[in-house]
């Protein structure tokens, strides 16, 4: 799965564009590199977002093309905030 998509299918960031441009913007790392909004994930990646001065890390646990808004944190697994 693509990275923006994850990050909107998780709820992480609410719009596919708007995590398309932080992606672009450098403020998305996969694994500690810069990541580009089409990277394909695997399970098992670190994600680092930055919003501001808040940094929030996940690891990606699972990747389904649909999901409802009560199971999207089961999408990730909160490493620290």
């Amino acid at each position: 799965m693509r990275l923006d998509k994850f990050l909107k299918n998780s709820r992480i960031i609410k719009r596919r564009t708007v995590a398309k441009d932080a992606c672009e913007q450098g403020r998305v790392e996969v694994n500690g590199k810069v990541a580009k909004p089409g990277l394909e994930l695997k399970t098992g990646d670190i994600i680092q977002v930055t919003f501001g001065s808040n940094t929030l890390r996940v690891k990606v646990a699972a990747m389904p093309d649909t999901v409802r808004k009560d199971d999207a944190q089961d999408m990730y697994e909160v490493l620290s905030d």
